[in-house]
């Protein structure tokens, strides 16, 4: 009975437990939280960066088949199937005048092996910086559309709270308007206000909705999967780090556009002088030997070799590969100035959105404030009237939205020179 007992008290724990899972599942933290969140469930779910990861992977494989000899040959003649026509034909090798085994194996020109697997290694370096531009991409994408997601939220609760405000000024103009002091008119463009900021939160609703398709978009979920909503923006790196000439050279050394041009130039110049070593033949080397009935009586070497007379094709094939790099070296020098510009673009964004920022909090958003709290009392007072009270309220929410848009925009453009330098600054 204790057994059944205790075996009992098991099956309800472990049912328990299973019931328990789905729970446990909802109290997982969604993505969406903070970049962190989103960039580490994209590193693991991404398919296409995981494409990228599979492709060099592979890439990195084939750099040992590239230098490796091709498989030897071997052949098998029988000779004088019919010993001089005293037998009928036969295919037994003790039964034949003579049979002759060879074994070969092709070999390249010095030098040829050591250069394709040189060209290989070079090419699966440009592959494994192609996947990590694809990573640089993604990410960049994923904490702009994060920096677009916070702008959004603060924006709804921005406008929530305006919504609140004028209810509550609709109620004193009801007030003032029941005491005889304002027109019914200040109640009802009270009235109007809320419409349209309801109005502007059904717009931001759906920005916000988009903006989260698209977010599931980068992560591979489904597009209406849930998104926790964003804490707050990333801090801002000091100054020392935004140094032009400092982040010049960073970008010069790790971005990853460049990292793959530069072994694509190296690959190019090794595979220039792997055209010009089809100067010289390659070979093939053999053994042979002969039996003649039940014994070996003969042994032979082979040296083979293919003679190079294709003058014209060859010349060609050089003139091909010196073209090829000239090309890479430009498309390298292009991709360089390119990414030295767009940094710094960045860069002169970044310094001209902070000094918004700076003077938005320490001038713009003080004094609106300030204006409309007077313009407030002064209502209540009766000495403005509603119109100029909207006004300051709708100078205060600008301020506040545009500081929020300068502060995402430096998110941004951090977001796009993290990109260019293929790591976090």
């Amino acid at each position: 009975m204790r057994r059944a007992s205790g075996a009992r008290r098991r099956l309800w724990a472990i049912a328990a437990s299973i019931l328990a899972l789905p729970t446990w599942a909802q109290e997982l933290p969604l993505p969406g939280g903070s970049v962190d969140s989103l960039l580490a469930y994209a590193r693991e779910h991404n398919p296409e960066y995981a494409a990228m990861r599979l492709e060099a992977d592979a890439a990195g494989e084939r750099v040992a088949s590239s230098s490796a000899l091709p498989d030897p040959k071997f052949r098998i003649e029988l000779r004088d199937i019919t010993r001089f026509g005293e037998q009928s034909p036969s295919l037994s090798p003790g039964n034949v005048g003579s049979t002759r085994y060879l074994l070969m194996q092709d070999v390249p020109w010095f030098g040829k092996r050591a250069l394709k697997r040189q060209v290989a290694e070079l090419d699966a370096e440009g592959v494994r910086g192609q996947a990590m531009g694809n990573w640089a991409e993604l990410s960049a994408r994923i904490k702009a559309a994060y920096a677009q997601l916070y702008y959004v939220h603060r924006n709804e609760r921005y406008t929530r709270e305006v919504l609140d405000l004028l209810s509550r000024l609709e109620k004193i103009a009801q007030v003032r308007y029941a005491g005889g002091l304002s027109a019914q008119q200040d109640a009802i463009r009270a009235q109007v206000e809320q419409t349209g900021m309801k109005t502007e939160l059904i717009s931001l609703e759906n920005e916000r909705r988009q903006l989260q398709v698209r977010m599931n978009a980068l992560l591979a979920r489904p597009a209406g999967a849930p998104l926790g909503e964003p804490g707050q923006l990333r801090p801002v790196p000091i100054a020392a780090k935004l140094d032009h000439s400092t982040l010049e050279a960073r970008v010069r050394a790790r971005n990853p556009q460049l990292f793959t041009e530069e072994a694509r130039i190296r690959s190019a110049e090794a595979s220039r002088e792997l055209a010009y070593r089809n100067r010289y033949p390659d070979f093939s080397l053999g053994v042979s030997p002969i039996q003649y009935q039940s014994a070996v009586r003969e042994w032979e070497l082979m040296l083979e070799l293919n003679l190079p007379l294709q003058q014209t094709s060859r010349r060609a094939r050089e003139r091909e590969s010196e073209s090829l790099l000239r090309a890479a070296r430009a498309r390298a020098e292009a991709a360089s100035n390119q990414i030295l510009a767009e940094l710094a673009g960045h860069l002169a964004g970044i310094e001209a959105a902070r000094r918004t920022d700076t003077l938005i909090a320490s001038s713009l958003l003080p004094q609106a404030e300030l204006t409309f709290r007077a313009a407030l009392a002064g209502y209540e007072n009766g000495r403005l009237d509603f119109a100029t009270l909207l006004d300051a309220q709708r100078q205060t929410l600008q301020a506040r939205l545009g500081q929020l848009k300068v502060q995402v925009e430096v998110q941004v453009r951090l977001a796009e020179i993290e990109r260019l330098l293929g790591d976090d600054l």
